[in-house]
């Protein structure tokens, strides 16, 4: 049987009259990359504090590597590392310093302190910048670090608040690449993300909207099961020609993306093309194609009303 590392149900979190965490259930299956997609403010930060016992919930119930949460928090922490969205080091102190110091607070100590602070500073590539002070170093670099910090304790589970907001996409993708050699090994992952490429990466995803889970899933299956058809169409006039498709029941948004225009279709038309081009005239002689669906389809589609 799947090993879960986390189980949650019917969890929310209340502050004062805002529900930030809205009677949401998940279960995270070990080794895996689990991604929370959605915009600042819906709730995916809250659920992470929520589940490293940072915060206690309202209602519900948490379970995280076989402990109860918030009661079991104590004994969680030396079993997972965090990296928060913000960077949360020292900027006085050096690369190694840092080490040494997140190290002991995870109660490493003489010869397995040092041997576990020089193979992180091999594994990120911070050898040249061991003895730097944090302040002086680029976000990248500052990024490497802090993950290098956050899995100092080797965890069986790891909490990545927006960890690449602050990095350009070189540094974006290199770090990507240090998740899944993580996952390789056995580290579970749970990362909060507004990137639709990078929630891409996730071998499971939940998407957030106002403090609910509006759908959950691999990337693919999403895709598959967002219940609209996708077509590109290329013409002139775009402008006007969204106003009037979005004003149909039967099409669920319309979005420009430089000379071509992406229509989501809802399936109960069997043939999006076909009705597009007999519904409006002027698309008679313009360029229509049938898309691939990306995870930004599937955002628009279960959240909001992209109609607006």
């Amino acid at each position: 049987m799947t090993e879960l590392v986390i189980q949650a149900h019917n969890l929310s979190k209340q502050f004062g009259t805002l529900k930030a965490v809205d009677n949401i259930s998940l279960k995270v299956e070990k080794g895996n990359i689990y991604g929370f997609l959605g915009p600042n403010g819906c709730g995916k930060s809250t659920t992470i504090r929520v589940l490293t016992g940072l915060l206690t919930p309202t209602t519900g119930q948490v379970e995280v590597l076989g402990l109860a949460i918030p009661r079991q928090a104590d004994a969680l922490r030396l079993r997972i590392g965090y990296m928060t969205q913000k960077f949360s080091l020292y900027e006085d102190l050096t690369v190694e310093e840092n080490l040494f110091f997140m190290g002991q607070i995870y109660g490493l100590a003489g010869t397995e302190l040092k041997t576990r602070c020089q193979e992180q500073i091999n594994t990120y590539g911070l050898h040249a910048l061991q003895k730097q002070m944090v302040g002086g170093m680029s976000g990248g670099e500052k990024q490497r670090l802090s993950l290098a910090c956050a899995t100092i304790n080797n965890p069986e589970l790891l909490f990545l608040d927006e960890p690449t907001s602050a990095v350009d996409p070189e540094n974006r993708r290199d770090f990507w690449e240090k998740l899944f050699d993580l996952s390789e090994q056995g580290t579970t992952i749970l990362v909060t993300t507004h990137y639709m490429d990078e929630a891409e990466r996730c071998h499971r995803l939940a998407i957030m909207e106002s403090g609910a889970i509006r759908a959950d899933g691999s990337p693919d299956e999403l895709m598959q099961n967002m219940g609209v058809n996708i077509v590109e169409v290329k013409t002139s006039g775009l402008r006007s020609l969204k106003s009037k498709l979005i004003a149909n029941e039967q099409v669920r948004s319309a979005a420009q993306l430089g000379v071509r225009l992406r229509v989501l279709v809802y399936e109960q038309i069997p043939n999006p093309i076909d009705w597009l081009k007999s519904q409006y005239p002027e698309l008679h002689n313009a360029e229509l194609t049938q898309a691939r669906p990306t995870l930004e389809d599937v955002f628009v589609s279960v959240t909001g009303d992209s109609r607006e």
